[in-house]
């Protein structure tokens, strides 16, 4: 795998990581909105490299069921611990947010929520139709947790039918085990499997690379989503959230993302997304179609 390997030890983030301020009239006027009616947006509370790129084209993700996750996933900069009591409300603030910052293409996405029986299944329906209601024009995709491979509560993200329905594998075979501790790849490929064979039009999904991943698994990888029948795959670069996170192993090089597109698109799957700076839901406006 081409890349530049960091070894644990202290240097810097390579060139093609670094990005620019986020600038132009959509983006200043959504910022605006976000700070005046303090709307939560995955986006400014995640730091997403690309927030300027998607809210310049009326795309902009929302997390529901709170921001403490029941899982200690290494990779991933949301706290851990006791999630606080469901806001039965917060579907219709969510609809509200999307109204109010004119967004054409939704991304929701949410912490897993093992807490609840229904898994949070139960809001994520009600999510769907109180944003359906509001924004009878705004295109939607739901970036969901596995649910733990119940059935029954996927069927509840099979009913609201959004455009596309992503769940990220995020990482190889065998790294899953430490890098998502409480989640399980052949799990996971069950779960986007399920989804296809149920009607869902459109099935996304995205890895993270520079964990200590090789060529090879990534490759793997790709053939286990392609058997999945997964129609859209997004590859980016994993960067520590902080020290306490699981360090980067590798820097994969512009180049080798590039290699993986075009072996994806080789395979099948009807849009890929690989870059550096790519992130879930990276251009999602696009895959819909």
């Amino acid at each position: 795998m081409e890349s530049i390997v960091e070894n644990n030890l202290p240097v810097g983030k390579p060139k093609w990581l670094k990005v620019k301020l986020p600038i132009g009239q959509k983006y200043t006027e959504l910022r605006g909105l976000v700070d005046k009616y303090q709307l939560n947006t995955i986006c400014t509370s995640g730091s997403c490299p690309n927030m300027g790129e998607c809210w310049g084209e009326g795309t902009a993700t929302f997390m529901i069921l709170g921001n403490i996750c029941t899982r200690s996933c290494g990779f991933c900069g949301v706290k851990t611990g006791r999630p606080e009591t469901v806001d039965w409300d917060e579907p219709e603030k969510v609809a509200r947010s999307i109204k109010i910052m004119n967004i054409k293409h939704a991304v929701i996405t949410s912490v897993d929520r093992d807490d609840l029986k229904d898994g949070g299944s139960i809001i994520w329906l009600e999510t769907v139709e109180a944003i359906r209601r509001m924004n009878p024009t705004t295109t939607l995709e739901t970036l969901i947790p596995d649910f733990q491979g119940n059935e029954r509560l996927l069927d509840r993200i099979v009913e609201a039918h959004p455009e596309v329905v992503s769940h990220n594998i995020e990482t190889v075979r065998r790294l899953t085990r430490e890098v998502r501790i409480q989640a399980k790849y052949d799990r996971s490929m069950a779960v986007l499997k399920y989804l296809k064979s149920q009607g869902i039009n459109r099935t996304k999904s995205g890895i993270m690379l520079g964990l200590g991943e090789t060529e090879e698994e990534v490759i793997e990888t790709l053939h286990d989503l392609q058997a999945a029948q997964v129609d859209v795959v997004t590859i980016g670069q994993y960067l520590q959230p902080s020290k306490k996170h699981l360090p980067v192993k590798e820097y994969i090089t512009p180049e080798q993302f590039e290699k993986y597109e075009k072996i994806g698109l080789e395979l099948g799957f009807k849009h890929v997304e690989s870059g550096p700076l790519v992130r879930s839901s990276y251009k999602a406006q696009k895959h819909i179609h």
